[in-house]
């Protein structure tokens, strides 16, 4: 009988020092940093390229600190840790985010273009699909429109001209696969129409004039082949195309 008891205050004073060890062991709550020192640690992440790091802070600010006024900007910036790891499509829903909760922002342009410029940086060359060209400029319109006097509107007004110019030479690409690899001049000619009505003023035009009365000639439209030689050899003659069109031209008398 003593030798039970024994064992037993044993066992009881063994659990006591494991569970008064427990204690210790386990680590002190972190107390819930101001939203002031989380932006300020998570821009010194930003700045030092610790992406992850600078994420886990205006994470913090958005969750714990929903109503201050750092709230918007940390949205913002783990859409731009994201955009700077190039992760494009994380980026793009953070900055489509932000613009549904403060479209009126003062910062509402800087993401607006952010997220325009994350489709612009992926867009693929004219042999491959341009349905990311086509939302980096539906995007670069929605700044301008949006906000028109914003510091990033004439750098979206010269990229809505690139984006344009891409999508033309798209359109160029596939009219010379119908015209020279499948001989189908009906198919030609509607991509080159749709250039000259959807895509006007961008670097294509000439040679969109120049395979149009190509396909003119295939057809046996030689009238309106002449016509579309002489306006390329008047209006665009400091152009290869419109070189080609006058040479054309003269064989042709």
């Amino acid at each position: 009988m003593g030798l039970h008891l024994s064992r037993l205050r044993t066992v009881c004073l063994a659990t006591l020092l494991f569970l008064g060890g427990c204690g210790w062991l386990t680590a002190t709550p972190q107390p819930v940093l101001p939203a002031e020192e989380l932006y300020r640690l998570g821009e010194q992440d930003l700045a030092r390229s610790r992406y992850e790091d600078a994420r886990s802070r205006f994470k913090d600010i958005v969750a714990r600190h929903p109503d201050s006024s750092y709230a918007p900007r940390a949205r913002f910036l783990i859409g731009e840790t994201y955009f700077r790891e190039g992760e494009f499509d994380k980026a793009v829903k953070e900055f489509e985010a932000f613009l549904a909760f403060y479209p009126q922002h003062q910062i509402a342009d800087l993401v607006q273009y952010r997220l325009a410029v994350s489709y612009y940086d992926q867009m693929k060359p004219v042999e491959q699909d341009q349905a990311l060209t086509g939302k980096a400029l539906a995007q670069f319109k929605k700044l301008v429109k949006d906000y028109p006097q914003s510091r990033y509107a004439s750098d979206a007004l010269a990229k809505i001209d690139i984006c344009r110019g891409r999508l033309a030479q798209k359109e160029l690409f596939i009219a010379h696969y119908y015209y020279d690899q499948q001989d189908n001049t009906a198919a030609a000619r509607q991509r080159l129409e749709g250039i000259l009505k959807n895509y006007q003023h961008t670097l294509v035009i000439p040679e969109t004039l120049f395979l149009l009365a190509e396909v003119n000639f295939r057809e046996a439209r030689t009238a309106e082949a002449v016509a579309l030689f002489r306006r390329l050899a008047a209006e665009y003659a400091y152009t290869e195309w419109g070189k080609r069109a006058a040479q054309r031209l003269s064989v042709s008398r």
